[in-house]
Protein backbone atom coordinates (compact mmCIF):
# COMPACT_ATOMS: atom_id res chain seq x y z
CA UNK A 1 0.00 0.00 0.00
CA UNK A 2 1.29 3.42 -0.89
CA UNK A 3 0.26 5.88 1.81
CA UNK A 4 1.45 8.85 -0.22
CA UNK A 5 -1.08 8.09 -2.94
CA UNK A 6 -4.04 8.29 -0.55
CA UNK A 7 -5.94 11.53 -0.12
CA UNK A 8 -5.30 13.28 3.18
CA UNK A 9 -9.00 12.90 4.06
CA UNK A 10 -8.65 9.12 3.81
CA UNK A 11 -5.29 8.96 5.62
CA UNK A 12 -6.61 10.98 8.58
CA UNK A 13 -10.13 9.57 8.91
CA UNK A 14 -10.93 7.48 11.95
CA UNK A 15 -13.37 4.61 11.87
CA UNK A 16 -15.10 4.69 15.22
CA UNK A 17 -12.63 5.20 18.05
CA UNK A 18 -9.72 3.46 16.32
CA UNK A 19 -6.70 5.20 14.87
CA UNK A 20 -6.58 6.58 11.38
CA UNK A 21 -4.07 5.31 8.82
CA UNK A 22 -1.80 8.25 9.58
CA UNK A 23 -2.07 7.65 13.33
CA UNK A 24 -1.03 4.03 12.81
CA UNK A 25 2.03 5.29 10.91
CA UNK A 26 2.73 7.79 13.69
CA UNK A 27 2.42 5.01 16.27
CA UNK A 28 5.20 3.06 14.53
CA UNK A 29 7.36 6.19 14.74
CA UNK A 30 6.45 6.71 18.41
CA UNK A 31 7.53 3.18 19.33
CA UNK A 32 10.94 3.40 17.69
CA UNK A 33 12.05 5.40 20.73
CA UNK A 34 11.19 2.36 22.88
CA UNK A 35 12.94 -0.05 20.52
CA UNK A 36 16.14 2.00 20.60
CA UNK A 37 15.90 2.35 24.40
CA UNK A 38 15.59 -1.42 24.68
CA UNK A 39 18.84 -1.74 22.73
CA UNK A 40 20.35 0.38 25.51
CA UNK A 41 18.92 -2.14 27.99
CA UNK A 42 20.62 -5.01 26.19
CA UNK A 43 23.90 -3.10 26.03
CA UNK A 44 23.90 -2.43 29.76
CA UNK A 45 22.89 -5.99 30.62
CA UNK A 46 19.53 -5.02 32.15
CA UNK A 47 17.75 -8.04 33.60
CA UNK A 48 14.37 -6.68 32.42
CA UNK A 49 13.66 -4.60 29.32
CA UNK A 50 11.92 -1.30 29.86
CA UNK A 51 8.15 -1.51 29.63
CA UNK A 52 5.99 -0.12 26.86
CA UNK A 53 3.11 2.21 27.64
CA UNK A 54 0.24 -0.18 26.93
CA UNK A 55 -2.24 2.71 26.77
CA UNK A 56 -0.23 4.27 23.91
CA UNK A 57 -0.63 7.75 25.39
CA UNK A 58 2.06 9.21 23.14
CA UNK A 59 0.20 8.18 20.00
CA UNK A 60 -3.16 9.37 21.31
CA UNK A 61 -1.67 12.72 22.37
CA UNK A 62 0.64 13.37 19.41
CA UNK A 63 -2.10 14.51 17.04
CA UNK A 64 -0.46 12.77 14.09
CA UNK A 65 -3.44 13.68 11.90
CA UNK A 66 -2.42 17.34 12.14
CA UNK A 67 1.11 16.61 10.91
CA UNK A 68 2.20 16.41 7.32
CA UNK A 69 2.27 12.77 6.29
CA UNK A 70 5.65 13.17 4.63
CA UNK A 71 7.10 14.41 7.93
CA UNK A 72 5.90 11.24 9.71
CA UNK A 73 7.21 8.96 6.94
CA UNK A 74 10.61 10.68 6.84
CA UNK A 75 10.98 10.63 10.64
CA UNK A 76 10.03 6.95 10.76
CA UNK A 77 12.47 6.08 7.99
CA UNK A 78 15.26 7.96 9.80
CA UNK A 79 14.54 6.39 13.20
CA UNK A 80 14.22 2.88 11.82
CA UNK A 81 17.47 3.30 9.87
CA UNK A 82 19.15 4.34 13.13
CA UNK A 83 17.77 1.22 14.86
CA UNK A 84 18.90 -1.10 12.06
CA UNK A 85 22.34 0.54 11.76
CA UNK A 86 22.87 0.06 15.46
CA UNK A 87 21.97 -3.62 15.25
CA UNK A 88 24.21 -4.08 12.22
CA UNK A 89 27.15 -2.63 14.14
CA UNK A 90 26.81 -5.12 17.01
CA UNK A 91 28.99 -8.23 17.20
CA UNK A 92 27.16 -11.53 16.85
CA UNK A 93 27.54 -12.45 20.51
CA UNK A 94 25.68 -9.29 21.58
CA UNK A 95 22.75 -10.27 19.32
CA UNK A 96 22.34 -13.36 21.49
CA UNK A 97 22.07 -11.29 24.70
CA UNK A 98 18.85 -11.89 26.57
CA UNK A 99 16.66 -9.87 28.95
CA UNK A 100 13.22 -10.47 30.36
CA UNK A 101 10.36 -8.95 28.36
CA UNK A 102 8.26 -7.10 30.98
CA UNK A 103 4.79 -7.87 29.57
CA UNK A 104 5.41 -11.38 28.25
CA UNK A 105 7.43 -12.42 31.31
CA UNK A 106 9.82 -14.40 29.10
CA UNK A 107 13.47 -13.99 28.19
CA UNK A 108 13.91 -12.28 24.84
CA UNK A 109 17.14 -12.22 22.85
CA UNK A 110 18.03 -9.17 20.77
CA UNK A 111 17.23 -11.10 17.61
CA UNK A 112 13.83 -12.05 19.09
CA UNK A 113 13.15 -8.40 19.86
CA UNK A 114 13.90 -7.52 16.23
CA UNK A 115 11.38 -10.15 15.13
CA UNK A 116 8.86 -8.84 17.66
CA UNK A 117 9.24 -5.32 16.22
CA UNK A 118 8.72 -6.64 12.67
CA UNK A 119 5.57 -8.53 13.71
CA UNK A 120 4.21 -5.41 15.41
CA UNK A 121 4.92 -3.36 12.28
CA UNK A 122 3.17 -5.98 10.15
CA UNK A 123 0.07 -5.82 12.34
CA UNK A 124 -0.21 -2.04 11.87
CA UNK A 125 0.60 -2.17 8.15
CA UNK A 126 -2.16 -4.75 7.68
CA UNK A 127 -4.61 -2.52 9.56
CA UNK A 128 -3.59 0.49 7.43
CA UNK A 129 -4.19 -1.56 4.28
CA UNK A 130 -7.58 -2.69 5.59
CA UNK A 131 -8.57 0.91 6.39
CA UNK A 132 -7.39 2.15 2.99
CA UNK A 133 -9.53 -0.42 1.20
CA UNK A 134 -12.55 0.33 3.36
CA UNK A 135 -12.29 4.10 3.12
CA UNK A 136 -11.51 4.29 -0.61
CA UNK A 137 -14.49 1.99 -1.33
CA UNK A 138 -16.71 4.41 0.63
CA UNK A 139 -15.53 7.51 -1.27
Amino acid sequence: MKLRSLDEAIRTRRVGESWSIQEHAGHLLDLDELHIARLDDYETGAAVLRAADLKNRETWESNHNARRAEEIFRAFRDERARFVARLESWPEDRLAASSLHPRLGRPMRVVDMGYFVAEHDDHHLARMTELAKLLTAES
